[in-house]
């Protein structure tokens, strides 16, 4: 791990280049002991990574994973829409699992407040789809980044002027009221956000500031994505996409950090593909082996439970996540997942009309019609995976598909997870 991590520099981030669902909070738990400040940049709590060590599950929301390790600053930034008291209760619940959260925690002032009127809106614009509906999360993430680009979003430091705070959430709920025809209650929201405003205070700061002074002081900062490139709002399959931008930009515009200060860039790619909710997936296995791998994976999402899509490894959706975000080396996750499959195939190109494309076509009739997926099929393996930790040791099938993913993708792929505990990694030099 060392190796690996002295290749990356001091100030790290982790990106998804898949549709997320990678096992990002893996990597991040297994390196975050070496890091001083764990940091969110983007979304809010549709996130959710899922650690397991020591036989116990943690899952974490809009918290960044790694502050399991006790000694990690946990800082959650501007570019994140934060539900208060849902934040508070993934603290207290981590507290109940044993672990001290006591000042460990820093927002963003300038991080904007999620209300439960965002919620209700979210589900509503979703029923009022109907079969077109994007397979939101219904957890307000979309409704209150909207309200921040319309310049009518509530921030974090709203809370130190309780009148303009009152003010401003009165508006709120009569637009909202008035507009989409739902029930909004301001008082409501009012009293809800007091109840956890003193438990908050301490944890408000200026987190541009705090990290430039690590960052000058040679302290290490990791970056945790969330979501993935694909799913970002400008460059992921519009429009079943999130509302923030969760590629590598998001860093910079999310924290405030300088884009030349970061010094290494991880990607997670699962070894086959997920995707949760509705969108283009090129490579999808819709039938009893598309199932299968979802068992074994045990592919259903951390924050809602739905069962993920599953399908082959596409590597024009990787290669991509590659390219845009610059990423220096790959964490490939799952790969035990893949035990007892005879051969496996890879997506390695596109054509539509027998002319290559390198993105995947958002349009429908496009990728239910017109796009051409190329496949290679490589052989695979029978044998147990589970406690190596030597690339050599692999069988040797698992460490051909490994090379040739590789090839593929353009970028060394040097983690290899091969099982659920955060030991189950090999490191390749």
């Amino acid at each position: 791990m060392q190796s690996f991590l002295q290749s990356l520099g001091t100030s790290v981030g982790v990106i998804g280049t898949q549709w997320g669902d990678e096992g990002k909070g893996k990597l991040v738990d297994a390196i975050s002991g070496h890091f001083d400040y764990i940091c969110r940049s983007t979304g809010g709590a549709n996130a959710g990574h899922t650690i397991y060590t020591d036989g116990t599950k943690y899952v974490f929301h809009l918290l960044p994973s790694g502050l399991l390790h006790p000694k990690s600053i946990g800082v959650v930034g501007n570019g994140t829409v934060v539900s208060l008291p849902d934040l508070v209760q993934e603290i207290e619940n981590l507290e109940h699992s044993g672990l001290d959260m006591k000042d460990r925690v820093k927002i963003s002032l300038q991080a904007h407040l999620l209300f439960d009127y965002h919620k209700n809106i979210d589900a509503e614009l979703e029923r009022r789809k109907g079969k077109d509906k994007i397979g939101t999360t219904c957890r307000g993430i979309g409704p209150c980044y909207q309200d921040k680009i319309a310049r009518r979003g509530i921030r974090v430091e709203d809370l130190l002027d309780l009148e303009l705070l009152k003010e401003k959430l009165e508006q709120n709920c009569k637009f909202h009221a008035e507009t989409l025809q739902i029930e909004t209650d301001a008082e409501a929201e009012f009293e809800k956000l007091m109840s956890v405003r003193e438990k908050v205070k301490p944890m408000l700061c200026d987190t541009r500031i705090l990290l430039l002074k690590a960052y000058k002081a040679q302290e290490k900062i990791l970056f945790e994505g969330a979501q993935a490139h694909h799913l970002d709002i400008d460059h992921g399959t519009y429009p079943f996409v999130t509302s923030s931008n969760v590629s590598a930009g998001g860093i910079s515009t999310g924290l405030g950090f300088p884009p030349r200060a970061i010094s290494g860039l991880v990607g997670i790619a699962k070894a086959y593909t997920t995707r949760v909710g509705a969108g283009p997936f090129p490579s999808e296995l819709d039938n009893d082996l598309g199932e299968q791998i979802r068992q074994s994976g045990g592919e259903f999402g951390a924050t809602t439970g739905r069962p993920r899509r599953c399908g082959w490894f596409d590597a024009v959706v990787v290669r991509n996540a590659v390219e845009f975000n610059g990423l220096d080396s790959i964490n490939l996750t799952k790969l035990d997942v893949l035990t007892g499959l005879t051969e496996i195939k890879v997506a390695t190109q596109y054509f539509l009309d027998d002319k290559e494309v390198f993105n995947i076509p958002t349009t429908r009739k496009a990728n239910k019609e017109l796009l051409r997926v190329e496949y290679e099929t490589l052989p695979g393996w029978s044998e147990d995976l589970g406690g190596i930790q030597e690339f050599s040791q692999l069988p040797e099938n698992a460490q051909k598909y490994v090379l040739r993913l590789e090839e593929l993708i353009n970028c060394p792929i040097s983690v290899i997870g091969v099982g659920m505990d955060r030991q189950d990694l090999i490191y390749r030099a």
